[in-house]
């Protein structure tokens, strides 16, 4: 399985939810009332980051462009030399 991660720009956040009805791996959440950002916002949190694919449907649903998904490269066994 693919290795992802993501990175959440808190500020742009405004906790709509979209993108948790579209990572089906339970990677994030959101913070809560007690962590707010700079507007107010309950904001995206990655609070299983190693069950990340790097699908990316999280940033897909995003309408504020929030996160940014980045996956691991693959090593395909190429030998150069």
């Amino acid at each position: 399985m693919a290795k992802g991660r993501i990175e959440v720009d808190q500020d742009k956040c405004k906790g709509c939810e979209l993108c948790l009805t579209a990572c089906r791996f339970g990677v994030i959440a959101l913070s809560g009332s007690d962590k707010v950002n700079a507007y107010g916002y309950s904001y995206l949190l990655a609070v299983h980051p190693d069950k990340c694919t790097g699908c990316a449907l999280c940033a897909m649903m995003c309408p504020d462009s929030a996160i940014e998904v980045y996956r691991e490269a693959k090593d395909k066994g190429e030998q150069h030399g």
